[in-house]
């Protein structure tokens, strides 16, 4: 007989048609309000996507799941409310919840992974203290989105229990990767399997609808950082199997997900596996082409599109649709490119667009100027022999941000300046915030334009990171330093030595870097939007709590252009308030 082994998840809802995600520990017909649909394998693992239309906007259903006639969810004797269908209100609010980086790991004290190579506490969950507080909270104060901007789970920081598993596995076996890094299909499972099966966090799972787009971590470190990793990584005999196993798994999991019933149909991937009943080889087939065109243009495409009345969410693939082509690196390339210039396109029906991207485009202080010059550098500016310096220097510190596909980063900013003047379709939108993770500290930065670009949009760049995944104190120095005065200023100079290009664009962060657990929340209203972000600490009772770090109107015009919100506040808050771009 089956059961449920993780979700009902819900995914992707519209006004009048939502999607549920459930994987079952045997094949079986999975129905949920009167629609059902059988079950597909892959490599011995049981999934169905539920598709339900017909709903009305702005609707709420309540929803049970039966496996082959029997009840299976909710749970017996669950103390959550119900699980339920929001649809789109129209002309309702928007509450979307993002972040990134969550970390499995117990979810008790003394809150830590007990890591051979890392004792470090990695602090309590935010995702599960949201769900905690969901619970005393009436449903029209729940998020109607939540988005999770990448390292879902951590395919090369694997958990005690999934490393445990994976040592008995790999007792006798040959070509094994590092042992911290999972080896396939099958070893994915698991890591997805810890992280969302934990009740409070299923539970928020089955009412929140959810958008997920992946960062390196869900595959591993440096994921396509250049094309001299990419050719290193492919020498390793391990490669192949983690590398597959990653996109068939990211494909099952996540992305089915992201995609509405029409494009689910339109792509034809599920159909050809519901055919098949066992999807394994398809899967395989498709994530073997998936790689091979990386780092060339012409791969599949994981960015999507999302509309919440009228708000629109277009989330952008910033790792597996690059080009690496040195002297001509691109972040996304030129079809997709096209593909989300045209998302973008306004035609007065949106009060606010969000733009997705696991990596930041506007980054604090030295930290652009750095990777300006480290791309210049491994472009041959200091010539060749430090060009491999530069190389050594981009993994090592990560630098991969979009300023480290510096024509990628014009590009987006030539995007942000012709929505928010206009000049791209309709009426320019209140707002536009490009939300993004990845980082492990979160901050909100104010984008300005030059005045004859005409934006008259409220621009942002917001980050939230991580949900769960502290950085060390070592490492926030670090931090504080590149984003301080010296910092910026050694970056700066480093950067004109290489002739890196400078952007005429400006940004300054409006508050104090926050290192710790947390979530943020933009609440959209007609034409206002409102930024909340809560960090995550331990409560008495020994759950989970949050509490309010930061908030801001983004829509609200700044009284006086000296005001501390601009970034003219003494003491710390000026040395990490600076703009990233020099005047002069």
């Amino acid at each position: 007989m089956a059961d449920l082994l993780l979700g009902p998840m819900l995914r992707h809802v519209s006004e009048t048609s939502a999607t549920i995600w459930v994987e079952t520990t045997a094949p079986c017909e999975v129905e949920i309000c009167g629609r059902s649909a059988p079950t597909f394998r892959v490599a011995g693992h049981h999934y169905a996507l539920v598709v339900i239309e017909g709903l009305e906007p702005g609707s709420t259903t309540e929803y049970e799941v039966h496996l082959d006639g029997e009840r299976r969810w909710p749970l017996p004797a669950s103390p959550f409310p119900p699980s339920v269908i929001r649809t789109v209100d129209p002309d309702g609010p928007v509450r979307m919840l993002f972040g990134s980086c969550r970390t499995a790991a117990p979810h008790e004290p003394p809150w830590t992974l007990e890591l051979a190579h890392d004792t470090r506490g990695r602090g309590v969950d935010a995702l599960r203290a949201h769900a905690l507080r969901m619970l005393g909270q009436p449903l029209g104060e729940w998020p109607h989105l939540l988005v999770l901007l990448g390292d879902q789970v951590y395919a090369d920081d694997a958990s005690p229990y999934a490393a445990a598993r994976m040592e008995a596995r790999r007792a006798d076996a040959e070509s094994e990767p590092p042992e911290d890094l999972v080896k396939d299909f099958e070893e994915y499972t698991w890591l997805y399997q810890e992280s969302w099966s934990p009740e409070v966090e299923r539970w928020c799972f089955s009412v929140v609808p959810s958008t997920m787009i992946f960062d390196d971590h869900d595959m591993i470190d440096d994921w396509n950082i250049s094309r001299r990793w990419v050719e290193d990584i492919r020498a390793e005999e391990w490669w192949t199997d983690h590398v597959v196993g990653g996109l068939m798994s990211y494909w099952v999991y996540q992305h089915l997900g992201n995609l509405s019933p029409a494009e689910i149909r339109a792509e034809g991937i599920l159909d050809e596996i519901a055919r098949a009943g066992d999807g394994t080889a398809i899967l395989r087939r498709w994530a073997l082409e998936s790689e091979k065109f990386t780092p060339v243009p012409g791969g599949y495409r994981f960015s999507y599109r999302r509309d919440l009345g009228r708000t629109r969410l277009v989330v952008v693939d910033a790792r597996n649709g690059r080009v690496l082509d040195p002297g001509a690196r691109r972040m996304v390339d030129d079809d997709e490119w096209a593909w989300i210039v045209e998302q973008c396109r306004m035609d007065g029906s949106v009060d606010h667009l969000v733009i997705g991207t696991s990596l930041p485009v506007f980054v604090p202080g030295g930290l652009h100027d750095l990777q300006v010059w480290n791309e210049a550098v491994c472009d041959g500016a200091w010539g060749a022999r430090l060009a491999r310096v530069g190389e050594k220097v981009r993994r090592s510190v990560d630098l991969e941000d979009w300023p480290a596909f510096m024509a990628s980063f014009e590009r987006v900013t030539d995007l942000l300046a012709a929505v928010g003047s206009g000049r791209h379709g309709g009426p320019a939108p209140s707002s536009i915030s490009v939300v993004s993770g990845d980082i492990h500290f979160s901050y909100v930065a104010e984008v300005e334009f030059p005045p004859d670009e005409g934006v008259t949009s409220h621009v942002h760049q917001l980050v939230s990171s991580p949900i769960r995944n502290a950085l060390a104190p070592r490492e926030r120095n670090v931090i504080r330093f590149a984003a301080s005065r010296v910092g910026w200023g050694i970056t700066r100079a480093l950067r004109r030595t290489a002739r890196g290009r400078r952007s005429p664009v400006h940004w300054t962060l409006c508050d104090q870097p926050i290192f710790a657990n947390c979530l943020g929340q933009v609440v959209f209203e007609g034409s206002d939007a409102r930024l909340t972000v809560e960090q995550a600490s331990p409560a008495d009772d020994g759950g989970a709590q949050l509490a309010l770090v930061l908030q801001r109107d983004l829509t609200e015009d700044p009284a006086d252009p000296v005001s501390p919100s601009r970034g003219r506040a003494g003491g710390a808050r000026r040395a990490l308030a600076r703009p990233s771009r020099p005047r002069a």
